[in-house]
């Protein structure tokens, strides 16, 4: 995946986002971290299924919350003009958990996504992983 200058790259799982921005350009990038954004778990389980039985994955919700809070702090980078270009990078699951939040202004400034779990990983392997994508 080529970034153009500037784009900004999210690294979400459900605890942890990382931020990154392309200091290089389409032919050489150069990931380089930003100042952390203040996430703050949003409840995105309002109207959710509860089993009868009382056991209730609040890990998982957990994790969905905080997913919420992601990309309502996106949002408001995007709305804000903060952000012109955006990659997403998250495991299967918390990609689909952050797509349910995307604002439309949101979508029109995202040029890639990808299913992988890299909050782990160092820079050059998340910039290798774009890269190869």
């Amino acid at each position: 995946m080529q970034l153009p200058h500037g784009t900004t790259v999210a690294v979400a799982d459900g605890e942890k986002l990382i931020l990154l921005r392309n200091q290089g350009d389409e032919a050489k990038i150069e990931l380089v971290a930003v100042p952390d954004l203040d996430v703050t778990p949003v409840n995105a389980g309002a109207g959710g299924h509860r089993n009868s039985t009382g056991d209730h994955d609040g890990g998982q919700q957990g994790e969905d919350n905080f997913s919420a809070g992601v990309v309502e702090a996106l949002n408001r980078q995007v709305l804000q003009g903060q952000i012109k270009n955006l990659v997403v990078i998250a495991s299967p699951r918390n990609l689909g958990e952050l797509r349910k939040h995307y604002h439309k202004a949101l979508t029109a400034v995202l040029i890639g996504e990808m299913d992988k779990d890299l909050t782990g990983h160092t820079t050059a392997d998340i910039e290798k992983a774009v890269l190869a994508n």
